[in-house]
């Protein structure tokens, strides 16, 4: 199996690094007029808000990495690097078309959709059989993200449907996307160790 390039450890752990830095300097600039459990990240993004530099420049930097990560990621079927890919810029997209400042956007709405949907997906299409594959891109691991991703983008839209508490579980949702690249670029690393092969 081919192995995955060093730079692609730095790429995917970067991800949820730039995504949680991003919002948490975003809402300290914003102030105590934003409530993270309750209001969206895009929110922080929106024009004219203290802090949507912060996090416009989180969502840039969070779609470079996955197109990096998912360009290095090798030893995943190519369906799931795509997925990736196109999670990468779904999250360029998002930062192109921010949400408004106050009220709904539809294009908005759709890419963010559209990310949700991709990063949810590309786990299972990059899995591959045979005793070769990494764990994390083995079929059962793999269906697993799937589902806990699927999941969770289920409670963000219950919550946001509700006017619950959308904050954390987008939060919760996006963190888990953003480090299972990560996971997955280690278990490459380590599958390659055992092999004996270089990285």
């Amino acid at each position: 199996m081919r192995s995955v390039p060093t730079w692609a450890l730095l790429s995917s752990g970067c991800a949820p690094v730039v995504l949680i830095l991003g919002w948490l300097v975003a809402a300290s600039l914003h102030g105590p007029a934003y409530d993270p459990a309750a209001q969206t990240i895009s929110v922080l993004a929106a024009p004219g808000g203290s802090g949507s530099w912060a996090m416009t420049a989180a969502f840039i930097a969070l779609g470079v990495c996955h197109l990096l990560t998912a360009w290095g990621l090798r030893p995943a079927a190519t369906a799931g690097r795509l997925m990736l890919a196109a999670g990468g810029i779904s999250a360029l997209a998002v930062a192109l078309v921010p949400a408004p400042s106050s009220g709904g956007s539809l294009s908005h709405g759709s890419v963010a959709a559209v990310g949700f949907v991709v990063l949810a997906a590309w786990p299972v299409l990059a899995a591959r059989t045979g005793a070769a594959a990494p764990w994390a891109l083995r079929p059962l691991p793999s269906l697993g993200a799937t589902a806990v991703m699927a999941l969770g983008a289920a409670w963000f839209l219950i919550e946001l449907h509700h006017q619950g508490a959308a904050g954390a579980a987008e939060r919760a949702v996006t963190t888990i996307q953003s480090v299972w690249p990560f996971v997955v670029v280690l278990s490459c690393f380590h599958r390659s160790a055992r092999d004996g092969s270089p990285a």
